[in-house]
């Protein structure tokens, strides 16, 4: 009589349990995996919104490139990659648009006369942002705050107005309470290394020209959605969608998932591609110790205002992909040119922005009606960038609860989850590894990479 195959079952079919399910049958076969999804649909974040005719991103809108992870799944699924039409950030500054220095990683300048020449902050600024190449670096080894780390090497004028808005995008966060080690640990590497950000902006820089980096970003052909589509279909018997995992309980062979329909799904191991708050739920007792830590991991409420503009309004935007804003200047903490850095068919010459708001002490603007969250995101715009007062269409997506705050000592309290979590239970997803679709990818192929050595290690004892 045949041996039962081995069973993992993956939790949440956004990308990470996607591209772990995905693993999973390519480095062992035989394994069975089941995806469960609570959702009527898979893909998490990753969703698109119909808006005046166009197919318009409401979460990601792209991959990170520099990194492999996601672009080699996409080429494993046969899906293309495409190049953006534009790069290129601006700042909002009270002045107006101003375009943040083309060789300055992370936004800080590899050249010291863009330090010395850059509107976009004070020449006091400019000049307290040079202390930066005397300035002592720390000794301490222990994490530390981006802001903690930017203030003492660059200034706060650098600090707040310059550097938090970019750094501070992807996360919806306060740059003073987000862990630099977690969110950019080449800052901290820099100093270590080059007594300096601005010498380690240099170093970067010539690092780069020595090899052939491609763009920052990319896009898979057909969306992300195209993505998601082709990993959930290349799971053998597909997603179970609507579907809750209500709980994990000890059984045979050593898990059993208890769903929200009164099923038991058995497994040998089990994937938690979910939130910090989902997975201490489903782990319930089990979590041990790790539920504490669990529960350390805040998330803050962020949305989105999707605008398209009349025919003939795209070639008015500059040249790039968007700008951001430091908080409380507007009520837009960053904007994306869509149509700019992505022009289609069906955006023709239109104008089409994402407009990204809420975050860390911007979450009441949530509370705000669609019509007034419009109207807000439109004027500033029009104050800035020759756009009407008034878009032809409009929609917002509000994702509460979606983004979660790597605060100082997040790698190492991710450490101590991982450490005490029974034997069999593996947690993946932008609350522990990165927020981007890239850190998704790559947490959840390195989840399913160990839970098949621990299926394999079981199997061994088994067969002793």
């Amino acid at each position: 009589m045949a041996e039962p195959a081995s069973r993992v079952v993956v939790v949440g079919a956004g990308i990470t349990g996607l591209a772990a399910a995905h693993r999973l049958r390519s480095v062992d076969p035989s394994i069975e995996v089941t995806v469960l999804e609570a959702r009527d649909r898979v893909g998490g974040g990753i969703v698109e919104a119909e808006v005046g005719g166009i197919r318009v991103p409401a979460g990601p809108e792209a991959i990170y490139a520099r990194r492999p992870a996601a672009v080699e799944l996409c080429r494993a699924l046969g899906i293309a990659i495409g190049r953006p039409a534009a790069t290129g950030t601006w700042l909002w500054t009270a002045r107006g648009l101003v375009e943040y220095p083309s060789r300055a990683p992370f936004g800080i300048p590899s050249e010291l006369g863009d330090v010395f020449r850059w509107p976009g902050i004070t020449r006091r600024g400019r000049r307290r942002a040079l202390a930066d190449l005397v300035v002592r670096k720390r000794r301490s080894t222990e994490d530390t705050s981006i802001g903690a780390l930017l203030r003492r090497r660059l200034g706060d004028e650098v600090t707040d107005r310059a550097l938090a808005p970019i750094l501070t995008d992807p996360f919806g966060g306060s740059v003073d309470r987000l862990s630099v080690r977690a969110t950019f640990p080449e800052l901290e590497a820099w100093e270590s290394s080059q007594g300096s950000l601005l010498r380690g902006s240099m170093a970067a820089m010539r690092d780069a020209r020595r090899g052939e980096l491609g763009p920052l970003r990319v896009r898979s052909e057909g969306g992300l959605e195209a993505l998601v589509a082709a990993a959930a279909s290349a799971i053998p018997g597909g997603v179970t969608t609507s579907t809750r995992a209500a709980a994990l309980e000890p059984g045979d062979p050593a898990w059993r998932v208890r769903t929200d329909r009164g099923e038991e799904v058995p497994a040998d191991a089990v994937i938690a591609a979910v939130d910090a708050a989902a997975a201490r739920r489903l782990l319930g007792p089990s979590a041990g110790e790790a539920g504490a830590e669990l529960a350390q991991i805040p998330t803050v409420s962020r949305g989105v205002v999707l605008l398209t503009y009349p025919e003939g309004t795209a070639d008015g935007l500059p040249l790039g992909s968007g700008f951001v804003a430091p908080s409380g200047a507007t009520p837009i903490t960053a904007c994306s040119w869509f149509s700019t850095a992505w022009p289609s068919e069906a955006a023709g010459t239109r104008a089409v922005l994402r407009c990204a708001v809420g975050g860390e002490g911007q979450e009441e603007l949530l509370e705000a009606d669609d019509v007034e969250l419009i109207d807000a995101c439109a004027r500033h715009l029009a104050a800035v960038l020759p756009l009407p007062e008034r878009p032809a269409a409009a929609a917002v997506v509000r994702r509460p609860n979606a983004a979660p705050q790597y605060l100082v000592g997040h790698v190492e309290r991710v450490a101590r989850i991982r450490g005490t979590l029974p034997a069999g239970i593996f947690v993946a997803g932008k609350a522990f590894d990165g927020v981007d679709v890239t850190s998704c990818v790559a947490s959840g192929e390195a989840a399913a990479d160990e839970a098949a050595a621990f299926v394999r290690s079981i199997d061994r004892e088994a067969h002793r």
